[in-house]
């Protein structure tokens, strides 16, 4: 039984390993495009356009109201 209850601890640490490691493979493209201000502005507005959209569809796709 101490073996199972150690094999349960394990997978806290590799799920956060795991999603570290795709985190940085994702962003670190990213990173050089800020130097420049106008890929900047473009990225941010990218950025904060992809999350508008995502939470109109959550709202729509939930059933949410805004009012």
């Amino acid at each position: 039984m101490k073996n199972f209850i150690l094999n349960l601890l394990r997978y806290p640490k590799f799920l956060a390993i795991i999603t570290g490691g795709v985190l940085s493979i994702v962003i670190a493209p990213i990173i050089p495009l800020f130097k420049s201000p106008v890929t900047a502005i473009a990225m941010l507005t990218a950025l904060i356009s992809g999350f508008i959209g995502v939470s109109l569809v959550l709202r729509a796709m939930l059933g949410l109201d805004i009012a």
